[in-house]
C-alpha cells in the first residue's frame, strides 16, 4: 500500500521506547522510497511527542470502523 504525506496512519505495533502503543494515530510527514514514511505523533493538545521513520508496514490507513481515544503518554524510563 502506498501513503500519501499528510495522511493519517494508524501504528501497527508498540514502540515503548517512545510511549507509542499499537493503535495510536500519526501524521505521515514524508515518504521515503521504496517503503519508508517520516510519521508524526501529536498530543491531543497538538504538541509533537514523536517524529519516527517507520516502514509500511509498521503502519495501516485509517478504516471506517476506527474509534478515536485520548490515553496518557507513558515514556519508557
Amino acid at each position: 500500500m502506498r501513503f500519501k504525506q499528510l495522511e493519517t496512519v494508524v501504528l501497527n505495533r508498540d514502540l515503548p521506547e517512545l510511549g507509542l502503543r499499537k493503535g495510536d494515530l500519526g501524521a505521515v510527514v514524508q515518504v521515503h522510497e521504496p517503503d519508508g514514511l517520516e510519521v508524526e505523533f501529536v498530543s491531543a493538545s497538538g504538541r509533537t511527542e514523536a517524529l519516527v521513520t517507520l516502514n509500511e508496514r509498521d503502519v495501516r490507513a485509517v478504516a471506517d470502523g476506527d474509534l478515536i481515544a485520548v490515553r496518557r503518554l507513558e515514556r519508557s524510563a
